[in-house]
């Protein structure tokens, strides 16, 4: 497959974007979805609970794109720098990134939760406490023996089989391996491959814009069963620990605004706005999984190298939890104040690295948020384990404020390990956020505008 020239190139990705009728855009779609998915899980608890096949057969779909994505972006996003060097430099600027920003938010919460107090008089008796429900909705699974089993768990036993189980770090390993044997190598001799793998990700982007014709139905199942499930009576239940989870998360958030414009220079706002049916989806269906792809593309578009996009935000995913990480830290502190504990400064540090550890690398494990948390209570002691099960009622409500930062949280991570590492391009990101692009170019950028960056230099 034959490169085009800049000119060509560059016409095609400034052509301005079509106009659309107010009623076939994606996001307003998925915002009627929404609506009426909680308006048939409010009235019709038990035909919203029944629909929960379409959020996940909808989730499903892009879970079965998501692994060749990966591969092909890091592949092809490594033969275009050019230089292993570099790449292994994002990898590690990415971890400390990661590492800072998961503290924050991890300290961020505890604050919130010592000013706002949301478990201050429950006074829960801990005799009445069973384990059964708890045991149930972590499904069997037991926290990961440490860093080193972690780590290993990264190394995949079989190529074949990471991409068959999905496990996206796995992938993400073996492209790395494979993206820096072809530089090695030699872009000339592997080029025959490079245009195939070019080839293969403009087809994926194809499946991938005609899953996303399925979105609305996906949202309306997804939300009609939360609310069909769980109800919204539930929201006066833990109204206290439900607003210090999602006030702390409007206040990271603003955060986050002022670390994408000092470090990169990215107005968020403009961002947001521009990745608006990202964001709406991911909130809709309760899963960033669901919006990797079409991210990924949007961050690529937004003057973002392939190479950091495509190492940044699948590792983000279960490295960056931003979200996760405030929630666990306030529904910490809520449960110790329940049994009527007050923590002192050295537990609570002493909670904090432990919350540090058991939050990395849950990503994907059945009940991931009490698996933490029941880890970080017995190695304390100061209630019992079976105590989280208190958190059952609340944890799916919180599930939209976790998908929402940790999606934003990912995307400011990328914007700003592409501009240390100098593969960020200010001025396609200000094209990207005026509508230059439209969703249909994805494919072509994604796959070529790298190549145009440097030959506009």
């Amino acid at each position: 497959m034959k490169m085009s020239d800049p000119a060509t190139l560059k016409a095609s990705s400034a052509r301005p974007a079509k106009k659309k009728r107010w009623y076939t855009s994606l996001f307003f779609q998925i915002l009627v979805a929404i609506v009426a998915g909680v308006l048939i899980g409010h009235y019709w608890s038990d035909l919203g609970a029944d629909l929960r096949p379409l959020g996940d057969g909808f989730i499903r779909l892009i879970k079965m794109i998501i692994a060749p994505l990966i591969f092909l972006v890091i592949v092809t996003g490594i033969a275009a720098v050019g230089d292993v060097k570099a790449v292994g430099r994002v990898g590690v600027k990415a971890l400390v990134y990661f590492t800072a920003a998961t503290l924050f938010a991890l300290v961020f919460g505890l604050i919130v939760a010592n000013v706002v107090q949301p478990g201050a008089g429950l006074n829960i008796d801990p005799n009445s406490l069973s384990s059964d429900a708890l045991d149930a909705k972590t499904a069997g699974a037991e926290t990961p023996d440490g860093v080193g089993g972690f780590l290993l768990e990264v190394i995949p036993e079989s190529v074949i089989g990471a991409f068959a189980s999905n496990t996206l770090l796995q992938v993400l390993f073996f492209s790395v391996f494979f993206g820096a044997a072809i530089v090695v190598i030699g872009q000339e001799r592997c080029k025959p491959i490079l245009n195939i793998m070019e080839t293969l990700l403009e087809l994926i982007f194809k499946i991938m814009s005609w899953i996303m014709r399925l979105a609305p139905l996906g949202a309306f199942g997804a939300m009609a069963f939360i609310i069909g499930q769980y109800g919204i009576e539930t929201l006066g239940t833990y109204a206290m620990l439900i607003l210090a989870c999602y006030g702390a998360a409007v206040l990271f958030i603003g955060v986050l605004f002022v670390v994408a414009w000092s470090f990169a220079r990215v107005p968020l706002w403009s961002f947001i706005k521009y990745c608006r049916e990202e964001f709406l989806l991911a909130l809709g269906t309760a899963s960033t999984e669901a919006v990797m792809p079409r991210i990924m593309g949007k961050l690529s578009n937004a003057g973002c190298s392939r190479a950091t996009t495509g190492l940044v935000v699948p590792t983000g995913y279960s490295f960056n939890l931003d979200g996760a990480a405030i929630y666990l830290s306030i529904a910490l502190l809520f449960l110790a104040q329940a049994f009527g504990h007050d923590l002192s400064l050295g537990q609570q540090l002493a909670a904090l690295g432990i919350l540090l550890l058991t939050s990395k690398g849950m990503a994907g494990v059945p009940g991931s948020s009490f698996l933490a948390l029941s880890a970080t209570a017995a190695a304390l002691g100061i209630f019992p384990v079976a105590g989280v099960a208190l958190l059952l009622g609340a944890d799916r409500l919180m599930d939209s404020m976790r998908v929402v930062v940790n999606l934003l949280g990912n995307c400011v991570a990328t914007f700003v390990v592409a501009k240390w590492e100098k593969q960020f391009d200010r001025d396609v990101m200000l094209r990207a956020f005026a509508g230059e692009y439209t969703n249909e170019d994805s494919a072509i950028l994604l796959g070529k505008e790298d190549e145009y960056r440097e030959q506009e230099r």
